[in-house]
C-alpha cells in the first residue's frame, strides 16, 4: 500500500491559472476548421467561432490563449490580417504545409475568440522578420485608447475601444525558426524591442515574455539573462522581462522518428512517461540559472510550448502535425500539470501545444463533428487547481516501474495537491502502471473529510476517441473510496488519472 501524506496547513506557493494555458498557431487545422469556420459556415458559430469548440473550452475553464505562433509568429505581419477580409493579403505558410494563409483570422478575430472564451490574451510578436516599428504599432493598435494613427485605424476597422494584452512574447524560438540567433544577439534585440511594447494603460500593464531555451540549452538561458540583466534601469529592476520561456516536446523515439501516436508497446509507454518527467529536471536546472539573477523569483518561467509530438496520422499532410490522442497522452498531461503545480513558485504559465487538431490537442474536429480527447478530460479534472494554493504532499511506499529498460524507470504514482479559497482540497493522482492497480491511503494533517467527490479517466493504454466512438475515453465519477477519520482509502486502477475534491 502507498501512503499519500497531505499537510494542508503548509502552503508552498500559488498556482497561477495561466499554468493551464493553451496555444493556437496558424498551423494545419488548428485555427481554420478547428476554431474559426467563418460567419457563413453551416457549422454553428458566433462571429465565425465554432460554438461547440468554444463551449467545450469554457467548460474546461481555459485561462489563457497564446497566438499566432510558434514559428508562424516570426513571419506574421499583423497588418495583413486587419480590415475587410476580401482585401487581406494571401501568403504561403512556409513553415506548416506550404498552404495558402488568407489572413481571415487576424487581430480582431483573436480578441473576439478570447472574449467568447473569457480568457487572458498572450500575443507573440515578430522579431525574426519584423521591425521595432511594426511591433510597436501593433501594441498601439490593440491597446491605445486615444488619438493616434493606429488607434484611429482600429476604430476605422470597426472596434472603437481598445483590447487588453495580458502577455506579449517578444519573438519565438529565436535560437531556431525565429532567426537562428545567438543568445547575446537575441537578448540585445529583446532589450530594444521590448522598450517599444508600451504600457498605454498603466492600470493594466503588459507582462513581457523573453524568448528562452529549447529543452536543455542552458547556455542560451545563461547568455540571455547575462545580457538582459546587465545593469537594468528602474523601474525594470528585473531585467526588462516578466517571464522567460522554455520549450520542451516529448518525442519517445527521438526528433527524427518521433514514433506513432497509437501503435506503441509497453517499453515505449514507459520511455514516453520518463521523457515527460524530464520536465522536472529542466525546470530545476533552468530555474537554478534564473535564481542567480532573480533570487526573488519575480520573473516567471513560461513553458509556453509543451506536450507530445508524434509522427502525423497516416494520410494527413505532414506539415499539419495532426495526431491522435490516447491514454498515454492523458498520463503525460497529468504528469506535466502536477510538475508545473509543484514548481509554481517559478513556473507562472504553461501552454500545451496545441489546442485543436495539432499535436497534443484537447479537441479534434472533422467537418461539423467534434470530439474531446483524453487530454481534454485531464485538463477538466485539474481545473480546480487554478488559482489555488499548492500544499505540501508526499508519497511513501511508491514503487518504480519499467519494461526491462532500467534507464527509463518511472514512479508508479505521482501527485499534486492544492487548497482553494473555500478550503476545498484538490488531489490529482496518476497511476503510471499499464497493468497494476495500487491501494492508496491518504492522510491529512488536520482535515477530517466530510464532503468528498472524485472523478477518473481510465482505460487501457492504447485507448482513444474517434468520431465514430467519441466517448471511448471519458471522465467518469469515481466512487470506490472510503472516508476515514483523517483521510481516504481507495484503490487507483492501472493507467488512470484520479482527481479528488475534499472538504
Amino acid at each position: 500500500m502507498a501512503k499519500l501524506y497531505v499537510n494542508e496547513k503548509n502552503k508552498q506557493g500559488h498556482i497561477n491559472p495561466e499554468i493551464y494555458g493553451h496555444f493556437a498557431e496558424h498551423l494545419g487545422r488548428c485555427i481554420y476548421e478547428g476554431i474559426y469556420v467563418g460567419e457563413d459556415s453551416p457549422i454553428p458559430n458566433k462571429n465565425g467561432m465554432r460554438t461547440d469548440v468554444v463551449e467545450a473550452l469554457k467548460e474546461m475553464r481555459i485561462p489563457l490563449l497564446r497566438w499566432p505562433g510558434g514559428c508562424f509568429a516570426d513571419e506574421y505581419h499583423w497588418m495583413d490580417g486587419i480590415g475587410p477580409k476580401e482585401n487581406r493579403k494571401k501568403m504561403i505558410n512556409t513553415h506548416w504545409g506550404g498552404v495558402v494563409e488568407d489572413n481571415s483570422f487576424g487581430t480582431h478575430e483573436f480578441f473576439e475568440l478570447c472574449e467568447q472564451l473569457g480568457c487572458k490574451t498572450y500575443v507573440n510578436g515578430n522579431v525574426g522578420s519584423g521591425t521595432v516599428r511594426e511591433m510597436s504599432e501593433w501594441v498601439e493598435y490593440i491597446t491605445f485608447d486615444g488619438v493616434s494613427p493606429m488607434a484611429d485605424l482600429r476604430k476605422a476597422n470597426g472596434h472603437e475601444k481598445p483590447w487588453k494584452i495580458d502577455y506579449f512574447g517578444v519573438g519565438n524560438e529565436n535560437w531556431g525558426c525565429g532567426g537562428n540567433m545567438t543568445p547575446e544577439y537575441y537578448a540585445n534585440l529583446y532589450r530594444r524591442y521590448q522598450t517599444y511594447v508600451r504600457h498605454y494603460d498603466n492600470s493594466a500593464p503588459i507582462k513581457k515574455v523573453c524568448g528562452g531555451a529549447n529543452v536543455a540549452d542552458y547556455f542560451w538561458t545563461e547568455g540571455v539573462l547575462k545580457t538582459c540583466y546587465a545593469a537594468p534601469q528602474p523601474p525594470m529592476a528585473h531585467g526588462f522581462m516578466d517571464g522567460l520561456s522554455l520549450h520542451y516536446y516529448v518525442h519517445p523515439e527521438g526528433w527524427e522518428i518521433k514514433g506513432s501516436a497509437t501503435d506503441f508497446d509497453e517499453k515505449v509507454w514507459y520511455k514516453t512517461l520518463w521523457k515527460a518527467l524530464y520536465m522536472e529536471e529542466l525546470i530545476n536546472r533552468h530555474g537554478a540559472i534564473m535564481d542567480q539573477y532573480d533570487p526573488e523569483k519575480e520573473v516567471g518561467m513560461i513553458v509556453d510550448e509543451w506536450g507530445c509530438w508524434f509522427t502525423v496520422e497516416p494520410g494527413t499532410n505532414p506539415g499539419f502535425l495532426y495526431q491522435q490522442n490516447t491514454m498515454r497522452d492523458a498520463l503525460v498531461a497529468g504528469l506535466s500539470l502536477n510538475i508545473f503545480n509543484k514548481h509554481c513558485d517559478r513556473v507562472k504559465m504553461a501552454c500545451i501545444a496545441q489546442m485543436v487538431n495539432v499535436l497534443q490537442s484537447v479537441i479534434l474536429t472533422e467537418g461539423e463533428k467534434m470530439i474531446l480527447t483524453p487530454t481534454y478530460h485531464v485538463f477538466h479534472q485539474y481545473r480546480h487547481h487554478q488559482d489555488a494554493d499548492l500544499v505540501e504532499s508526499c508519497i511513501t511506499g511508491n514503487s518504480t516501474l519499467d519494461a526491462g529498460e532500467k534507464e527509463y524507470q518511472v514512479p508508479k504514482l505521482q501527485e499534486s495537491v492544492s487548497i482553494d479559497k473555500d478550503g476545498i482540497v484538490t488531489i490529482t493522482l496518476n497511476n503510471l502502471s499499464t497493468t497494476d492497480s495500487e491501494e492508496v491511503e491518504v492522510a491529512f494533517t488536520e482535515l477530517n473529510p466530510s464532503d468528498v467527490s472524485a472523478s477518473i479517466v481510465n482505460q487501457e493504454m492504447h485507448a482513444y476517441n474517434t468520431f465514430e466512438e467519441p466517448e471511448n475515453v471519458t471522465e467518469e465519477a469515481f466512487t470506490a473510496y472510503e472516508i476515514t477519520e483523517k483521510g481516504l482509502k481507495f484503490t487507483i486502477p492501472a493507467c488512470s488519472v484520479v482527481a479528488f475534491r475534499v472538504k
